[in-house]
């Protein structure tokens, strides 16, 4: 009985442990596609991205701008705080991948981390990003 006992509680934490480490957007993400849930736009293929989440920290540049801000995580919510970002001039579409980018990162978004693919969906629903971790 006692092996019995001990081996159910290995199992036990196992999986209580199985999704910690996986479950963090803590690191450097690559934009892949921006825009409309229903029609997303591919990111830039020839422009660098990167957009790192780090101790509360937010910053990164997917394209012309630097950029960062502050946020939090609170279950499958991320709030953000004022983006402050470079104001260079960016047209085309570096400048649409841009725009595009930042006014989804502002206020409250819904996020669903599925491996090495992390989305994040606007409040209302009808605006999306997609970042592949670095």
């Amino acid at each position: 009985m006692k092996r019995l006992m001990v081996g159910l509680l290995v199992v036990v934490v196992l999986v209580a442990c199985s999704g910690g480490a996986s479950a963090s957007i803590t690191g450097q993400w690559k934009l892949v596609s921006y825009g409309p849930a229903a029609s997303q736009t591919p990111a830039a293929s020839d422009v660098d991205t990167s957009i790192e989440f780090l101790d509360g920290k937010l910053n990164g540049n997917v394209g012309c701008n630097g950029f960062g801000g502050d946020y939090e995580v609170k279950g499958d919510t991320l709030t953000l705080g004022p983006i402050m970002s470079t104001m260079m001039f960016c047209e085309g579409p570096v400048g649409d991948q841009e725009t595009g980018t930042l006014t989804m990162l502002k206020d409250s978004a819904k996020f669903v981390l599925d491996g090495d693919k992390l989305t994040i969906t606007s409040a209302d629903g009808s605006a999306v990003i997609v970042l592949a971790r670095k």
